[in-house]
């Protein structure tokens, strides 16, 4: 690894002949970034629905960057659409936590392209330039004080142009070393390395919002000069807000952007399109009314979103129309669309229906959409029970395997019951891979879980101990899922707690509940309050899940709760008639209490 001495003995050699290396393509990463300046504070299409980006991993058994450098769009956003700060780094490793509907089985499908560095180079072939180039980006990674370094850097006469600066945000990002890309703007700023622009305070609000939390990013709105508090901006602030689900800040800075007369633009309507369908979906009739209203026209993702949510409605009917729509408009279905619509026609039966959807991947396979429908369709025939097509899908695979798809079969034939054919794969990904992802571990894991093998999980876990792997939010859900099964809540507890504490990456709302729902059947009123507690500091609030487990608890205790409709009510929560019809109960326990006081 980089220390700052040696990153710094090396800044000379670095100097500027890694810069020259770059300056070829500058004016074009400029241009792309212009491009971009249009939709920060919001996200691509990949990245709302599925999630998509190659993370490269922190672990200290990687190499600090890949032999080839993603150049990304400076957009600098909330990937809001998966609400969990972009936890979903664990490649083929599940979903995180959409409630119902046809994208949760296959947002493993569609994370990022691969893992295996095959991500395209934009640095001069020249080979020691782009030694220099990875070098210096290695050095900002992994050096202890990165404004000592960047300081030092500068003050020997090396310069970081607005492409570069650029370059190395978006790499910082693409780690999610977050607290890093905060002191690079925090220090681009004091150093004065560039003139900020609305798009520069976007990025820094985004760092604040995923750093420090919705209150510090609201209050650095305050101290952006006016002129550049527009459009960008509050998006950006929006985008946050949708990423942790915080449905009265989005719905509040929505309206501020319209009460500021900012344009409101498709993308900031999908953000609350993406809110809405998590947490109350009766209110996105109200955004398509006002899209059409002021004539926004809904993009390809605005469709998908949709459709989503049809299949979560189980409105068949609805999800055809808005396709015949999508296709009336001149859009075509990628893979992953045509996946959520055949998982959906699965699920409610509709076999026939699924069998042309999956002939359509079939036929994308076959004129070159290979990776991605193969992930697809293990997945699906998985869902189908068909192990004989599972076969065939991976018999492909395995004559150029990557290890998305490897990941997708140990998913498929754990799915089905089939382990000691997850296991042929993830053994033969440990031939072909040193380091296989994180998630290689994750879908093996809950193969065995699913198929309640608790002691080969176990193992396991031993082994990911060994080499660290263990460091993501659906590993640490694996991880709570198999000692829960195995009977040892307090363990499970204990992962949950040691993951929180690491404050790097928020454990799954999913996680949460699990362990809490065990704790409320045994009438743990401590405990379950303790997590209730956590999940809001962490930002899971509005949501009457937890309400409903704490009355739980509370309800197999055989004891009164206090105060409960005030806490619901600053969340903006009421009682509906199932929920209303425990809570009397509990209130039974109250009325109890008082009378044994009496007596």
């Amino acid at each position: 690894m980089w220390s700052l001495r040696r990153a710094s003995a090396h800044s000379r050699r670095i100097n500027r002949s890694w810069l020259g290396c770059f300056r070829a393509r500058t004016a074009k990463l400029d241009r792309a970034c212009h491009f971009a300046s249009d939709r920060a504070g919001t996200c691509t299409l990949e990245n709302e629905i599925f999630g998509r980006y190659n993370l490269l991993n922190e672990l200290h058994h990687k190499p600090a960057i890949s032999e080839k450098l993603y150049v990304g769009s400076c957009g600098y956003c909330s990937k809001a659409a998966m609400g969990n700060d972009n936890e979903n780094d664990e490649i083929g490793g599940g979903f995180l936590e959409f409630e119902t509907g046809g994208m949760n089985g296959i947002i493993e499908e569609s994370n990022a392209e691969e893992v295996d560095g095959e991500v395209e180079v934009e640095v001069d072939e020249e080979s020691g330039n782009k030694k220099e180039a990875l070098e210096l980006l290695n050095a900002i990674t992994e050096t202890p004080n990165i404004v000592d370094f960047l300081s030092k850097f500068t003050e020997e006469g090396n310069e970081l142009s607005r492409g570069e600066i650029y370059l190395i945000m978006d790499h910082l990002r693409k780690k999610q070393l977050y607290w890093r890309a905060l002191q690079f703007s925090e220090w681009l700023e004091r150093s004065k390395q560039t003139d900020f622009t609305e798009r520069d305070y976007a990025c820094h609000l985004d760092c604040i919002a995923k750093v420090l939390g919705l209150w510090k990013a609201e209050k650095f709105i305050e101290k952006i000069p006016e002129s550049f508090r527009g459009k960008l901006v509050y998006q950006t602030l929006l985008a946050s807000c949708v990423s942790v689900l915080n449905i009265k800040k989005a719905e509040s800075v929505f309206r501020k952007m319209r009460d500021l007369g900012l344009p409101i633009t498709v993308e900031a309507c999908e953000q609350m399109i993406i809110i809405y369908k998590r947490l109350e979906k009766k209110k996105i009739p109200n955004i398509l009314l006002m899209m059409k209203d002021q004539n926004i026209k809904p993009s390809f993702l605005t469709y998908k979103l949709l459709i989503d949510a049809k299949c979560q409605f189980n409105d068949t009917t609805g999800m055809e129309k808005l396709v015949e729509a999508m296709r009336n408009e001149g859009m075509e279905l990628d893979v992953f669309s045509l996946a959520v619509i055949a998982r959906h026609y699965i699920s409610v039966g509709l076999k026939d229906k699924a069998d042309l959807i999956l002939k359509e991947i079939e036929k994308r396979k076959q004129k070159g959409g290979g990776l991605g429908a193969r992930r697809s369709l293990l997945s699906l025939y998985a869902s189908l029970g068909n192990a004989d097509e599972v076969g065939r899908i991976w018999k492909e695979c395995k004559a150029d395997p990557k290890q998305s798809e490897c990941i997708a079969a140990i998913q498929a034939w754990g799915s089905l019951g089939k382990v000691e054919e997850a296991e042929a794969v993830s053994e033969m990904m440990l031939q072909t891979w040193k380091n296989p992802t994180f998630g290689y571990y994750t879908s093996l894991l809950n193969a065995y879980i699913d198929n309640n093998l608790t002691s080969k999980g176990k193992d396991l876990v031993e082994q990911m101990g060994d080499i660290g792997s263990w460091a993501g939010p659906l590993t640490w859900d694996a991880l709570v899922r198999l000692y829960i099964k195995s009977g040892d809540v307090e363990k499970a507890h204990s992962i949950l707690l040691k993951v929180a504490r690491m404050k790097r990456k928020k454990p799954l709302y999913t996680t949460y509940i699990a362990v809490m729902e065990h704790y409320a059947k045994r009438g743990d009123i401590h405990n379950t309050e303790k997590l209730f507690q956590s999940m809001r500091e962490l930002g899971y609030t509005a949501r009457f899940k937890p309400f409903e487990i704490l009355v739980d608890a509370y309800i197999n205790a055989k004891t009164p709760i206090y105060g409960l409709r005030a806490r619901m009510k600053a969340d903006n929560l009421y009682p509906k008639k199932e929920f209303a019809g425990k809570m009397a109960l509990v209130d039974c326990f109250r009325k109890a209490e008082l009378s044994n006081l009496l007596d």
